[in-house]
């Protein structure tokens, strides 16, 4: 739902339950209002009142933003975030994150570095909340080595989830670099080990192709392959489970940008051969 429809909606409810709070005393007691209900019942108008006020103010300020990321106007809410985080100083996670994809969108990596190389020097910690992108826009620009670098130093940053992509992109960095046996360790380890099923395919699909072709030791790429593709299949059955999972995840930048090899990765792993 679009973000000013949602904001009516809740405004709506809140008067709505406003007005029946107000009427509730007059439905129990008619209008002879006793002071005890009378005081009972203003409590919870007060606070429905503040709520209605702090929306209203919430949805003026993020208006803009939103009706931008709407629109789907990057070039214009890269301007509006830039004055926000480089003029005004506002920092926050959420901000650093729209702008890095926001530019990663329009294709201006080098403006991603910038902005890192700026906020690591007022906020490190949103630096590695971030990580994945900082690091995808070095993928895309195609300093493979760099990004395989800032990968391994913040990979242990961040949740579960945002670990384990840390470390396959360390990977998938590293066999861009040419690097194949440094690669090889890491997708033989998401492969067997990995609880999301991107990964685990992803894994068993590289180290099936590119890497037992590449590698000092293709037969065990192919063996630890062969584990990763069976337990894909034994949970994901068949290539639309595969592309819905695919889909469902992709508003998320790490996996736009690799999406040709996902797509690849389901053919091979739900192929008859």
């Amino acid at each position: 739902m679009k973000f000013k429809y949602l904001i009516i909606l809740f405004i709506n409810i809140i008067i709505f339950t406003v007005f029946i709070t107000a009427l509730f005393p007059q439905m129990l007691s008619g209008f002879d209002i006793p002071d005890s209900l009378r005081y009972i019942v203003w409590a919870p108008m007060i606070l429905m009142l503040l709520l209605l006020i702090s929306l209203v103010i919430f949805y003026l300020l993020n208006y803009r933003l939103h009706s931008l990321l709407e629109r789907e106007d990057w070039p214009a809410l890269a301007f509006y975030l830039e004055q926000d985080i480089y003029i005004k100083g506002r920092y926050s996670s959420r901000k650093v994150r729209l702008l890095a994809s926001s530019y990663l969108v329009i294709s201006d990596y080098a403006s991603v570095i910038k902005l890192e190389n700026k906020v690591i020097h007022v906020k490190p910690s949103v630096v590695r909340k971030n990580a994945l992108l900082f690091g995808s826009a070095r993928v895309l620009s195609g300093n493979h080595g760099e990004a395989a670098a800032f990968f391994k130093s913040n990979m242990h940053y961040g949740n579960a989830h945002s670990k384990c992509w840390m470390r396959w992109y360390f990977g998938f960095s590293q066999l861009l670099s040419g690097l194949f046996d440094g690669a090889r360790i890491e997708f033989s380890s998401l492969a067997v080990s990995s609880e999301d099923a991107l990964i685990t395919g992803l894994s068993a699909y590289f180290l099936d192709g590119s890497l037992a072709r590449n590698s000092s030791m293709s037969g065990e790429c192919r063996e630890i392959a062969g584990k990763g593709r069976s337990r894909v299949v034994l949970n994901i059955k068949n290539n639309d489970n595969w592309n819905k999972e695919a889909k469902k995840r992709g508003n998320e930048i790490h996996i736009v940008i690799i999406r040709k090899y996902i797509d690849e990765a389901g053919k091979w792993l739900f192929s008859k051969n």
